[in-house]
């Protein structure tokens, strides 16, 4: 039975696309992806693992309505955690941007996520190096490091694979055990 649960929230499907991506690469460890519109907080309570994943739109804002989307996502979603416990959970962020159209911005979103998790009690994994990029700032820089795994499907996609893949290597002995 799969111990891992990844869910994510989108806007143009990429987020998505790479949540079916990473289940491809952990076979039956992982739960078939599900969009944060057609999940509730019982579903995420259900894995003692998760892999969440978000775009950041605009100036660092999480997906949902009040960033014209037509779907409810991360935005509409977190408030339902509010209370909620998550300790013994093991947690890993990967996110998704545009680090020169939004250079001041860049994954910015994975911040939010990071803070609610940290707070309902769940241990976070998996930051990931900033070299490699080109952008000037983000909310989810802490440390030298991004909060999770940093992916740029616009300008540099010839390098998500293997950041994905490295990214993987470095966070399932965690989420395995």
């Amino acid at each position: 039975m799969a111990h891992i649960g990844i869910f994510f929230g989108t806007d143009t499907g990429r987020t998505r696309r790479i949540a079916k991506e990473i289940r491809k690469k952990l076979g039956d460890a992982a739960a078939d992806p599900v969009n944060v519109a057609k999940a509730t907080p019982e579903d995420l309570l259900s894995y003692r693992a998760l892999i969440l994943g978000t775009p950041t739109l605009g100036e660092g804002e999480l997906p949902g309505q009040n960033t014209g989307l037509a779907n409810d996502s991360w935005a509409e979603f977190l408030p339902k955690l509010a209370g909620l416990d998550f300790t013994g959970k093991i947690v890993a962020l990967y996110g998704l941007g545009d680090q020169e159209k939004y250079a001041d911005d860049f994954v910015s979103a994975l911040r939010p996520l990071h803070e609610q998790f940290k707070v309902a009690g769940a241990t976070l994994v998996g930051h990931w190096p900033t070299t490699g990029y080109t952008f000037k700032a983000s909310a989810a820089v802490t440390g030298g490091a991004f909060l999770g795994l940093a992916l740029d499907q616009i300008n540099q996609p010839a390098l998500s694979e293997n950041r994905l893949d490295a990214w993987l290597a470095q966070i399932l002995p965690r989420l395995s055990a």
